[in-house]
């Protein structure tokens, strides 16, 4: 059943290149459904999906094993949420290359969060890139953007792809995800660098973000919902069923580095979206900031901020996906990102000014909602561990995220009205389509966290 996760979509989204290219009613239908039904196959199937096949038996035993257990069991259900909202939020002229594309990276990461072998995690690492790119490439504004996300993520997955070389000829085997097994020796502290540089590089983690805010800002509302709320996670994923159950000593060992990223991430993502007016740019930095408290919820190896990190992760890609999407709707209306060129908004399109006020609140962690729910957990988890400091300073940038996120929605919902655009659609029933999902999922998980607390570690 796995394996099907991760066929369906590809398969689907290569059967799509098939059609007209100009065509897009077909086009959303089909892969709507595919998303519904990868959504739907892991809460029915039985056993985790599992699936596993020997692929190598020297220089060390790989296979290819899949299967959805704990942490990946959330994130699949996270990605098929997120891509079944962005292929309804999908409207262009271009609806069957985009959602061809949504299709693919689906399956791709699917492949990625399913793998239960090292190896296979690292090929589909690669994989993932390849959609995002051509996305970049077709829809981008400069071709710089694309050639940067390429070439710094498939920098990462180069280290990923050695240290699992080295991991495997040194242990024998990478078919390990699951286990809890240690690995010890002169190596672990290199393999774990290349671990580590490949995840923080995904994440990102300052200094290795530059890649980030051209990217969120250039790739289509539909694309970059899925790339910030799901792609982005594969770092941190990484880091919880890699890098903690295998090299914890090292990852201890490097600690207070990975801690002194997180925070600055933490603190530059804050104040530079608090400076900046593009409204894609506002929430990309935002994202920078977010990701650096999980990281330092997970470098503390504490199992209380590990359940809180988890559960931030579901918070953060519900909101994210839900503040990309209705962005884009403002930018297709008003023709601009500008929150110097926007107000009033509120006034001519109550139900999506409703919507986005929805999602900002949770960015901003209202309590009530999902972004709520995870703060608390990981900083009760990181002062637990004896990271005081660290857990004071995280607060600062979670204060400044109320600033930054009450602007937002001052500047574009309150005022005057500034562009001169006669008229304005509220929320279409097709956009509420893409939307509400994800808001009533940020209401259910902020409402009954423990829902999603009790199961995340099983």
């Amino acid at each position: 059943m796995a394996l099907v996760l991760i066929l369906l979509p590809i398969a689907a989204g290569c059967a799509l290149f098939l059609l007209p290219r100009g065509e897009r009613t077909i086009s959303r239908l089909a892969g709507s459904a595919v998303a519904a039904l990868t959504f739907v196959l892991p809460l029915v199937a039985q056993n985790g999906g599992e699936f596993s096949v020997r692929w190598l038996s020297r220089p060390f035993t790989a296979a290819l094993h899949f299967a959805w257990t704990g942490p990946s069991l959330w994130l699949v259900l996270l990605l098929a949420l997120c891509t079944y909202c962005a292929i309804v939020a999908t409207n262009t002229a271009q609806n069957r290359s985009m959602i061809a594309l949504l299709l693919m990276l689906e399956g791709c990461m699917m492949g990625l969060f399913t793998a239960r072998d090292i190896l296979a995690f690292a090929l589909f690492w690669d994989l993932m890139l390849i959609p995002p790119f051509f996305a970049l490439i077709e829809w981008g504004t400069h071709r710089d953007t694309a050639w940067r996300f390429l070439i710094y993520n498939f920098s990462g997955g180069l280290t990923l792809l050695l240290a699992t070389a080295a991991f495997g000829v040194l242990s024998g085997s990478t078919d390990v995800i699951g286990s809890t097994h240690q690995f010890a020796g002169s190596w672990a502290p290199w393999i774990f660098a290349g671990f580590a540089f490949a995840f923080a590089v995904k994440t990102p983690l300052w200094p290795l973000h530059t890649w980030m805010p051209n990217t969120y800002a250039e790739l289509p509302p539909p694309f970059v919902a899925v790339v910030s709320a799901v792609q982005s996670k594969a770092g941190l994923y990484g880091f919880i069923v890699i890098a903690l159950p295998f090299l914890r000593t090292s990852m201890a060992e490097w600690r207070w580095l990975i801690v002194a990223l997180a925070l600055v991430s933490l603190l530059y993502g804050a104040f530079v979206a608090l400076t900046q007016t593009d409204m894609k740019r506002i929430v990309a930095y935002s994202s920078l900031s977010h990701l650096g408290l999980i990281v330092l919820a997970i470098v503390s190896a504490n199992p209380i901020a590990i359940k809180g990190a988890l559960v931030y992760i579901v918070a953060h890609g519900l909101f994210s996906a839900a503040l990309f999407l209705i962005l884009g709707y403002y930018e297709e209306r008003e023709e601009t990102r500008s929150v110097l060129k926007l107000g009033g908004l509120g006034a001519v399109n109550p139900k999506l000014a409703g919507a986005f006020t929805i999602a900002a609140l949770a960015a901003l962690g209202l309590p009530g909602l999902a972004g709520f729910a995870g703060e608390l957990v990981i900083l009760t988890g990181v002062f637990r561990a004896g990271y005081f400091w660290p857990a004071l300073i995280a607060l600062i940038p979670i204060v400044i995220a109320s600033a930054y996120m009450l602007r937002l929605l001052q500047d574009t919902i309150n005022g005057p009205q500034l562009a001169d655009i006669p008229q304005r659609r509220d929320l279409t029933f097709a956009e509420a389509l893409a939307v509400a999902p994800l808001l009533a999922a940020l209401l259910y998980v902020g409402i009954y966290p423990h829902a999603l607390l009790a199961a995340v570690m099983h």
